[in-house]
């Protein structure tokens, strides 16, 4: 048993907080505890995702924490990616159209997950460089949100120093600060640090315990939407492959740097959670289903290479 949560631990994940969320949404007599374990789990996620960057950046090597080559390749593809689809956005009369081209835009313009950096390591990666990576992502989305979103839908009511400061914010509290304590920690608490090292697994299965709950959320947040059923499937399939997609663009550029596995979970594995909140917030809200899909397939996709390399030692790509 043991072993199979442990290959298909993301899989594993993603049933349970699917399955949960349907007992206790949709089965009577466990309503009322849905009600109220459902906000207490939303609750603890930041703290969760805080433990477990902590762990994860315990192990990290500063040398390899420096800007590289790919990170500003991948990041004028970003741009040109969300570009191209806010021009066709623009072409579009047609709401269904529109709306399912903004559900590709936010999963193309999402900067990386902050977790990303424990699948990483599990696929053998760089955590320094991604990490690097992502505070660069997450700076340069600060930058692209108030210059595309009002071209995206012209009632955007978003101010450019605002978003700067909403990104940040959310950049400087969820990695830089569990960054900073993990490095302090080294220097004045060494064995603390280095027993914390050594338990290989437990950021992974801690970002495990996250993932059951956004994919519950997921759940939820598909079967509320109010768009037709057409549009709905679309809605969930098309972030597949944009997923593909991103995952591949992003390991064919880093394959040259020898670093092609930071580079395809920089490009492909996603912050959705705050993709959905802003569509939620500046654009058109039915699009959130797409983000939400989004980190579904994303995850399928990890749980596959996960599975590779258990099976076959090391990825080839």
């Amino acid at each position: 048993m043991k072993s199979f949560f442990k290959r298909f631990s993301l899989p594993v994940s993603l049933l349970v907080g699917v399955v949960s969320y349907l007992m206790f949404s949709q089965i009577e007599i466990l309503e009322p505890i849905g009600d109220v374990a459902g906000p207490l789990f939303l609750d603890i996620m930041p703290v969760v995702l805080f433990t477990i960057l902590y762990v994860t950046f315990c192990k990290i090597q500063i040398k390899e924490m420096k800007p590289r080559t790919w990170h500003f390749i991948l990041q004028g593809i970003r741009i040109a990616l969300s570009g191209f689809f806010v021009w066709l956005i623009t072409l579009t009369s047609d709401a269904d159209v529109k709306l399912l081209l903004e559900g590709m835009f936010i999963c193309i313009i999402c900067p990386t997950a902050a977790a990303a950096p424990v699948v990483t390591e599990k696929l053998g990666g760089s955590i320094g460089s991604l990490t690097i990576y992502t505070i660069i992502a997450n700076v340069v989305t600060s930058v692209i949100i108030p210059l595309f979103f009002p071209m995206v839908e012209k009632s955007a009511d978003i101010e450019f120093f605002a978003a700067v400061l909403m990104v940040l914010k959310n950049v400087t509290v969820v990695l830089v600060v569990p960054l900073v304590l993990a490095l302090t920690s080294r220097k004045v608490i060494p064995s603390f640090t280095s027993w914390l090292a050594k338990k290989k697994d437990l950021g992974f299965y801690l970002w495990c315990v996250n993932l059951a709950i956004v994919s519950g959320v997921t759940m939820r947040n598909i079967l509320l939407s109010t768009v037709s059923g057409h549009t709905l499937v679309l809605l969930i399939i098309l972030p597949l492959f944009v997923t593909i997609a991103l995952f591949a663009i992003g390991k064919a550029v880093g394959r040259p740097f020898g670093d092609s596995i930071s580079a395809g979970q920089a490009l492909g594995q996603k912050n959705t959670v705050v993709g959905i909140w802003l569509t939620i917030s500046f654009l058109n809200p039915l699009a959130a289903v797409a983000p939400g899909a989004y980190v579904l397939w994303q995850n399928m996709v990890n749980a596959w290479q996960l599975w590779y390399k258990d099976k076959y030692g090391k990825l080839k790509w």
